[in-house]
């Protein structure tokens, strides 16, 4: 049998209200339209519903065994509908984001707190971890938007963030280090903490460097840009990183100095899946996270 919730609130209807009358107003349909879904619903149960009277509409003994079940299953399916609803409503309202480290735990915890006093509803999950790994979550569907230095991915929606300049770095007690800005060609002959080869960061720092006939030693070569400031704090060597690592320094006995002769900008973009929909808020947490950089990045030069 294949009855329809539609047929069985009109049967519990017209049973509540004794009245194929009020029983279609009620369901907002007329008498005759509810009398051919009970017609429907008994012609399927091989018996009838309700004795009909000019004056009176009670239901039959078959009708009676039927009305407790009814109820019972209407009340279990509004439930159940409602439960689900409450999870899809709230699936819908999370955002799964990853970021690199240094934005993950310089940045976005505090921008994350301050977002939620004007969208609550909203969650957000974090996930930080390296660009590639980032760039196949976001393509496998486990994040729903990334953040970070990325090239070109087919089936990628890649949309600029932020425009930032890329920085030196020098431990706090070299004299060199309180400059507001340094040309290329000074590095000439320093010790450098680098990032890997493969790093699209560092791709853009050698690239610099041999145009500007620049050479530098290697000290040391590190995964991460939370390292090489540690490092150079340190005292082990100096850096280039992008501006964005303002905000780890400013924690840190290092002082930063925009690179001119050229200057040389590095894009951070938000990526996403182009074949789905953000969630809902994923868009108003993007207008505010960039104003949320642009707070300490815009004052300090480094956009």
């Amino acid at each position: 049998m294949n009855f329809s919730s539609r047929q069985l609130h009109a049967f519990l209807l017209v049973a509540r209200h004794r009245s194929f009358t009020r029983a279609a107003h009620a369901l907002f349909i007329t008498p005759s339209g509810l009398s051919v879904l009970i017609k429907e619903l008994e012609t399927q149960l091989g018996f009838r519903l309700f004795d009909r009277t000019t004056r009176h509409v009670v239901p039959t003994s078959y009708g009676s065994e039927m009305l407790p079940l009814v109820q019972k299953t209407l009340s279990e399916l509004e439930t159940a509908t409602a439960r689900i609803g409450r999870s899809a409503t709230r699936a819908s309202q999370s955002l799964a984001l990853g970021a690199p480290p240094l934005i993950s735990a310089n940045v976005l915890p505090q921008a994350i707190k301050e977002f939620r006093e004007y969208y609550p509803e909203l969650r957000i999950r974090l996930f930080d971890g390296i660009q590639s790994e980032i760039l196949q979550m976001v393509e496998s569907g486990k994040l729903d938007m990334g953040l970070g230095v990325f090239g070109a991915t087919p089936g990628i929606r890649r949309t600029p963030f932020f425009r930032f300049s890329l920085m030196v770095i020098r431990a706090d007690n070299d004299a060199a280090a309180h400059r507001a800005s340094a040309t290329w060609s000074s590095l000439q002959g320093e010790t450098m903490i680098s990032l890997p080869a493969s790093s699209p960061i560092q791709k853009m720092v050698d690239k610099h460097l041999t145009k500007a006939g620049v050479v530098c030693r290697n000290a040391a070569v590190v995964n991460l840009l939370d390292t090489q400031i540690a490092m150079v704090e340190a005292g082990e060597g100096i850096a280039v990183i992008p501006a964005f690592g303002l905000a780890a320094v400013r924690n840190r006995h290092v002082v930063m100095s925009r690179l001119v002769s050229p200057v040389v900008n590095l894009d951070f973009f938000q990526i996403s899946d182009r074949g789905k929909t953000l969630p809902s808020g994923a868009n108003e947490f993007t207008a505010f996270l960039k104003s949320y950089i642009s707070r300490w990045a815009g004052r300090s030069n480094a956009l």
